[in-house]
């Protein structure tokens, strides 16, 4: 199968120019960067897709094995940059593709020029000296609850992963979309997500990376972003005026300058 067609990947901007990829989070696809995109393909060759089992990936290609842990979707990534072919790119991945853009970039680091990490976490669970943001308990009760009922999970979630109560179409978009992915393969992909501990992998990037966190985010807390930064060698951190954990939604135009500025090859007005 065309690792194209299987990642439902969808090229825009300028061909020939720098590379852009935007990879979405959990329970989510390629529209997420819809209100962000746009933004670089004056000066990128932008590059859109979704993971396996997300949007118009094709769900025939979803292997429980090579999906149950983050190696295997960042070994689509990197599967993705070679097909393609169009030299070192700057990834740029929310929330759980933050981690597996780390994972490939650690794995393949010709292919990466730079990384944006979009609330990333290396681990949702607390540890000792460690904050995730959540008990083993309150993880394992999410899983169940998601096992239990998954839309029903799904209503409820969404809107505390958003977290912008005053915002309430923002929370609905959310539900949607996580109501639009196969429950199988959603439930699988939130134990893979919600269960993987990365904190060690982070030391084996070498990929120049940028740490964007969000002020308030009920998914991965500011503490998380700072043990990223921390952990990175060279990263930068940049705390963004932001509540919830999509600010790719919530607050565009905050990732767009924060990115910008990140980027040598954005001509700045």
């Amino acid at each position: 199968m065309n690792v194209l067609t299987r990642n439902n990947v969808v090229l825009s901007g300028v061909p020939g120019a720098p590379v852009l990829v935007l990879a979405h989070g959990f329970g989510c696809d390629q529209s997420m960067w819809r209100f962000v995109a746009p933004a670089f393909e004056a000066t990128h060759r932008v590059v859109l897709f979704d993971h396996v089992g997300a949007g118009g990936s094709d769900l025939t290609a979803y292997d429980p094995l090579r999906y149950g842990a983050l190696d295997g979707y960042a070994q689509d990534v990197v599967e993705i940059l070679d097909e393609l072919d169009l030299g070192p790119a700057v990834f740029v991945g929310h929330s759980v593709s933050a981690m597996i853009g780390a994972l490939a970039a650690a794995q393949r680091p010709d292919l990466f020029d730079r990384l944006v990490l979009v609330c990333p976490s290396p681990r949702y669970v607390d540890d000792e000296n460690y904050r995730g943001g959540f008990s083993a308990a309150e993880i394992d009760e999410l899983l169940e609850t998601m096992d239990d009922n998954y839309l029903g999970w799904s209503a409820f979630i969404a809107p505390v992963i958003m977290g912008n109560a005053d915002r309430p179409e923002l929370g609905q978009e959310l539900t949607n979309s996580f109501c639009r992915t196969d429950p199988a393969i959603a439930r699988r992909f939130a134990r893979t997500t919600f269960l993987s501990d990365n904190r060690e992998d982070l030391a084996r990037v070498r990929t120049p990376a940028l740490v964007l966190q969000c002020r308030e985010d009920a998914i991965a807390p500011p503490e998380v972003g700072q043990y990223v930064h921390d952990h990175l060698v060279g990263s930068r951190l940049v705390v963004l005026d932001a509540v919830g954990h999509c600010p790719n939604l919530s607050a565009p135009d905050q990732v767009v300058a924060a990115v910008s500025a990140f980027l040598p090859h954005v001509a700045r007005a």
